[in-house]
């Protein structure tokens, strides 16, 4: 009998260990700060890098962007950029970009368009654990919706309290503006736009690991989030952006393309169905990740400038 104990626990002491190990690889390459090369391994985003030229890239570089910075509730310093409207205005857009990306690579077609043809001053911040921002981790919104709520007091701050605020987000930042529309937001904030988010961090991660490596979301996601709440201080399972828009109180457009299958398409009809604020759907047909504007332009910019013109005055 003592033998058979002794040799069951160090078979659960090595099954453990195994898992320990496994928690701190993913973490590795999900959440730590680093090259995303497993984004290149994704065979849902061939067409991702393969989107038209950036015809926004030289007109970025002509704009007399403003470096500007935050400190984050839990003290780091958070960078972003700002570009003042062409005529004054007291319209601002908070861009948020995606995973493993930058404000200025990744937003910059976006921010062309909320300057050039309808009128706002842009904020665009580099999300924690990015670009020009501190953070040894990437919080999948978590985190960073305390942090919208500093670059939203830091809009109102620079503009004054009759001014008009929307949120803007792709991706991850998509599912970064959904959690923060979940908090007690000014009313300066009148407007969400939530492009091609996911509905949790448990949803996406569980998806991608069965995608990339063809591996069960048990143990491995639970035990990889007990390393996230150790090493980064939140878990997974705070991470939803369905349970942060059934609270919602601003109003939101959600935009997915229905080809989309790194974010696949039904997370956006569960987001749009458990949204509790007045709401809006934009489906871009034939449309990778990330890839809803540049698929169809036109319609998108109709579809924002509409729901903008009803909410956001």
């Amino acid at each position: 009998m003592g033998t058979a104990i002794a040799v069951t626990i160090i078979i659960l002491a090595v099954l453990a260990a195994g898992l320990a190990a496994a928690g701190l690889y993913f973490y590795r390459v999900a959440i730590a700060r680093n090259k995303k090369a497993v984004l290149e391994r994704s065979p849902d985003l061939d067409d991702f890098g393969a989107r038209r030229p950036d015809e926004a890239a030289e007109w970025a570089r002509r704009q007399p962007w403003e470096y500007v910075a935050v400190k984050s509730r839990d003290g780091l310093a958070l960078h972003g950029y700002y570009l003042e409207a062409d005529e004054p205005s007291n319209r601002t857009v908070i861009l948020a970009h995606g995973y493993s990306g930058e404000a200025m690579s990744n937003m910059r077609s976006l921010a062309r368009f909320y300057r050039e043809k309808l009128g706002y001053c842009v904020l665009m911040p580099d999300a924690r654990g990015h670009g020009r921002s501190e953070g040894g981790y990437i919080g999948f919104g978590w985190p960073e919706r305390e942090d919208y709520l500093e670059w939203i007091d830091y809009a109102v701050g620079r503009q004054g309290t009759d001014c008009r605020i929307v949120l803007h987000g792709v991706s991850m930042g998509g599912a970064t503006v959904l959690m923060t529309s979940g908090e007690r937001l000014p009313g300066q904030v009148k407007a969400v736009v939530s492009d091609c988010a996911y509905t949790s961090a448990v949803d996406i991660l569980s998806y991608q690991l069965k995608r990339l490596y063809k591996l069960p979301a048990f143990p491995l996601v639970p035990v990889t989030s007990l390393v996230c709440r150790i090493r980064a201080g939140y878990s997974f399972y705070e991470a939803s952006a369905l349970r942060q828009v059934a609270r919602a109180k601003t109003p939101i457009l959600f935009i997915h393309g229905d080809a989309d299958t790194f974010v696949p398409f039904g997370m956006v009809r569960r987001l749009y169905d458990e949204c509790a604020s007045e709401k809006e759907l934009l489906v871009v047909p034939d449309a990778g990740h990330g890839l809803a504007y540049s698929a169809d332009p036109e319609g998108y910019e109709s579809a924002v400038r509409r729901f903008l013109r009803r909410h956001a005055g």
